[in-house]
């Protein structure tokens, strides 16, 4: 009977210890499940674009894609500053190609991108929690180092909540007392009334896609989220219109490009360049697609010289999401180039040559 008992115990602590076991690994799944599923959210919510976007490879890409127009980056802006009378001066050959090189010196750097980053937090760190302090002001303290030379990034702002809690400035907080201690030309202390969703629309109906995206760089700061969804709109309002014109040339359509690889959104943009046979550029687009969007079903397509129809023909039948469209387009170019191959031939023929 003794035996018996010791046996019943033992069996009674084994399947106790196997069901704990089993409840234990049952709850490790799912914790690890949903550590993994916050991972991934996370992971997709951090994605930082400015390592892509400083990438060299990238940089030549958007640059391609820019264009250099001398006529349209240097043409007259009637923002509201009197006009200049043009100069007129005779020069010799090598005088003028002077004047060029500088030209071209100069447009390099109107070109200079405006910086594609995340955006900052929202969320201020609290240095200390004083609350014996609660109570002792109605108004909060901004207390701000106003050193010469300091960066308006990198300043010091601290804040005095009514609560007693010490905290770093806001963004806006860190905005207003750069503004009233630094304040930039051109940069408004309240947020223009243009801005605003009422006033923005009406600007971008209107084609005033580089006045609102020139104003939006003088007014904030690349990694404020104001400024990344003014520019946003104003690219999805492009885009949506195929206003790409109105960008060529200026120092927002390398964001603009990038925006849209970003956003997995290229083909209006890419049959725009087909129709217009720019293949070397819609080359260029899909590559800088290719470079932001590693996981695409068609970045194993390797380009090669004089095979541009194959690579964009290798996108559009892996990643388009207008494939009808630009396989008509596609082919339309091809027959294009075939009726100049058949027209040189023929012309060389004419004047005995084989």
């Amino acid at each position: 009977m003794a035996v018996r008992k010791v046996l019943s115990q033992r069996d009674l602590i084994n399947m106790f210890c196997r069901s704990c076991n089993m409840l234990f690994r049952v709850k490790c799944a799912s914790e690890m499940k949903t550590v993994r599923s916050l991972a991934n959210q996370t992971a997709a919510g951090e994605r930082d674009p400015a390592p892509l976007f400083f990438n060299s490879n990238v940089q030549q890409l958007l640059k391609k894609l820019t264009r250099m127009d001398l006529r349209t980056i240097f043409r007259t802006k009637r923002y509201g500053a009197p006009l200049k009378a043009p100069e007129y001066k005779f020069m010799t050959t090598e005088e003028l190609d002077a004047v060029m090189k500088g030209a071209e010196e100069k447009a390099e750097k109107k070109l200079q991108m405006p910086p594609v980053i995340k955006a900052r937090s929202e969320e201020p760190e609290v240095l200390s929690s004083d609350y014996e302090l609660q109570g002792h002001s109605e108004a909060k303290f901004i207390f701000t180092d106003i050193t010469f030379g300091s960066s308006d990034r990198e300043r010091i702002m601290v804040v005095r909540d009514t609560n007693g809690v010490l905290r770093k400035a806001t963004r806006e907080e860190r905005y207003r007392m750069n503004e009233t201690y630094f304040p930039q030309p051109g940069r408004s202390i309240r947020m223009p009334h243009m801005f605003e969703k009422e006033y923005l629309e009406r600007l971008l109906d209107q084609r005033s896609y580089e006045f609102v995206l020139d104003r939006a760089c003088l007014q904030f700061e690349p990694d404020d989220p104001m400024y990344q969804d003014v520019t946003a709109t104003t690219y999805e309002a492009v885009d949506r219109a195929q206003h790409y014109s109105a960008l060529r040339s200026t120092r927002h359509f390398g964001p603009f490009a990038f925006h849209l690889a970003w956003n997995r959104s290229i083909d209006s943009l890419l049959l725009d360049l087909i129709q217009t046979d720019r293949l070397d550029e819609a080359v260029a687009l899909i590559q800088l697609y290719h470079i932001v969007n590693p996981e695409a079903r068609s970045v194993s397509a390797n380009f090669e010289p004089g095979l541009e129809h194959k690579f964009i023909q290798a996108y559009v039948e892996s990643d388009s999401k207008k494939r009808n469209v630009l396989e008509l387009a596609l082919q339309a170019n091809e027959e294009l180039h075939k009726q100049r191959a058949e027209t040189e031939a023929g012309i060389l023929r004419a004047h005995g040559n084989t």
